[in-house]
């Protein structure tokens, strides 16, 4: 029916139709198509549209990578100084990608029907004063330990484990800052 050269018209004349019909579709969706918005410039249209957040650079992208970049929570200084904060008291769970740390009952050797736990919610990844939600629970037990009474403290002893968390991760944050101008 067909021979060779037949198929390949054929084939490219499909091809072509679908370019055609895929370059036509996009022409609706392109916000600002009309080219009297754009500079007449190469470079001033590409610094615009890297601007504006259209397009990519080829280099970029052909530049071949020796790995990903990979955020770990020891970059996070607040999620270090959070740590660092409590690191006297056993953990339960730790969720970096949550981004809570809750530290299992913990008591002094003074008082063993006593204990507190500390819960900490990051709610961003900025260091400053509502970015941690902090909650400790008091727990009073009695002399034979069944019966236990659990109390949210609201007072002091928060705002001086937030007041600590930020201080340590701003230090931590500047420590880093220092290392990055060294390197350039």
């Amino acid at each position: 029916m067909f021979n060779m050269h037949s198929k390949k018209i054929f084939k490219l004349a499909i091809l072509g139709f679908f370019a055609l019909f895929l370059f036509n579709s996009c022409v609706d969706k392109i916000p600002g198509g009309d080219a009297r918005k754009f500079p007449d410039d190469p470079e001033l249209r590409v610094k615009k549209n890297l601007e504006e957040g259209r397009g990519f650079k080829l280099m970029d992208a052909t530049q071949k990578q020796r790995g990903g970049v990979f955020e770990f929570a020891s970059s996070n200084e607040l999620w270090r100084a959070s740590l660092d904060v409590i690191d006297f008291m056993p953990l339960s769970s730790v969720n970096y990608s949550g981004g809570i740390i809750i530290s299992d009952w913990y008591s002094s050797e003074q008082s063993s029907n006593e204990s507190i736990k500390v819960s900490i919610r990051f709610l961003t990844n900025e260091i400053r004063s509502d970015a941690l939600d902090i909650k400790i629970f008091n727990r009073k037990c009695d002399l034979s330990l069944l019966n236990c009474k659990v109390n949210e403290n609201k007072g002091a002893l928060v705002a001086e484990i937030k007041k600590e968390i930020l201080k340590k991760a701003s230090v931590y944050k500047k420590e880093s800052e220092d290392k990055k101008k060294k390197k350039n």
